[in-house]
């Protein structure tokens, strides 16, 4: 929908494609991937990680590496992104804390989270986006949201006949702090910084747009299984927390909205390029049922069995016996293409 983040800025002639684009939190899933992408459609890339090193073990094998400048940058440290910035045409805000587990019931732990997680977030975004007004040459800003920002449709329009859910349909922050639903603090952390994205952009003349994304599927990038991937296999896993965090989501909408990375990326790509882009843009390819993705599992790994609960004593192994089978098994969350685990 693209309605809601403040008001249309005027049209403008899209992002130069000569010029590099800079790439926030490239050791993660999805900015990893969103680097490959840009790379494979020919795109200059500034990529920033706290740990170059790491970035460019990573990345190192991408098609298009030539084109890839790798930066050291901390969004804790003022200026750090500066260099990244320093040419580019448009700028993707990938990085984000991943804290999803905390105690509601540690000792002054609203305290600690604010001090610990939320300040730091958003003084981090704000941080990246001063680089960017400092740059001078930034035509577009892309965030990266989370679907844990959105309420349930039956929970903002009630009395509707038909639920859907959209952009608009943002938690209530009142009620995060007073419930404390699982993932709390990430959901916090998503809302906050988003926030505050979003009044620096406007009182600084930055146009900025939003890519909500649900849980993301597919291949990956990283030396470690991320986070989303082990969140779909925890029906299998019996991963407690995780386990929990899925069925929330699937309580709060009725079904887990789902995408595949390259979908999640070729969002982002889409949105960086469309001069008419605005506000929050809600990324989805469908939406499903626990009982169907648990049968997605089970047909690509027949031990698995949704009715019996599984061991969790071999988590990591099965997690990665299991990667190629929830590779093929969400195939058909593509949206525009068949080469699923293309390399």
């Amino acid at each position: 929908m693209g309605s809601v983040g403040g008001a249309s800025p005027e049209q403008d002639a899209g992002v130069d494609t000569a010029a590099p684009v800079c790439v926030t939190g490239a050791t993660g899933y999805v900015g990893s991937w969103l680097v490959r992408t840009l790379l494979r459609r020919g795109r200059r890339v500034h990529a920033t990680a706290r740990d170059p090193a790491k970035a460019w073990r990573m990345l190192s094998a991408v098609e298009g590496k030539e084109r890839l400048m790798v930066f050291r940058a901390d969004m804790a440290e003022e200026g750090s992104f500066d260099g990244a910035v320093a040419g580019c045409a448009a700028l993707f805000h990938v990085a984000a804390s991943m804290e999803l587990h905390l105690a509601p019931d540690q000792h002054d732990v609203e305290e600690r989270v604010r001090s610990q997680v939320l300040e730091p977030a958003t003084r981090g975004t704000i941080n990246v986006l001063r680089s960017c007004v400092r740059a001078g040459t930034v035509r577009r800003v892309v965030f990266t949201s989370s679907v844990s920002t959105l309420s349930s449709a039956a929970a903002t329009t009630a009395g509707a006949e038909k639920a859907v859910v959209d952009e608009s349909c943002l938690r209530d922050l009142d009620d995060v702090w007073a419930t404390k639903p699982i993932g709390w603090v990430y959901i916090l952390s998503k809302r906050l910084a988003e926030e505050a994205a979003f009044g620096f952009a406007r009182e600084n003349g930055i146009h900025l747009v939003s890519v909500v994304l649900p849980t993301v599927a597919g291949p990956f990038l990283t030396p470690a299984v991320p986070t989303s991937v082990q969140l779909l296999l925890s029906p299998v896993t019996r991963d407690p927390k995780l386990y929990a965090l899925l069925a929330s989501v699937h309580a709060r909408f009725g079904c887990v909205p789902l995408a595949h990375v390259q979908d999640a990326c070729d969002a982002h790509v889409f949105l960086m390029d469309a001069p008419a882009a605005h506000g929050r843009y809600l990324c989805a390819a469908g939406s499903h049922p626990m009982a169907h993705i648990a049968g997605l599992l089970s047909s690509s790994y027949p031990p698995f069995k949704p009715a019996e609960r599984q061991a969790y004593a071999a988590i990591i192994g099965l997690q990665y016996h299991l990667i190629p089978g929830v590779f093929s098994c969400f195939r058909g969350l593509r949206s525009s293409r068949d080469d699923f685990a293309a390399g």
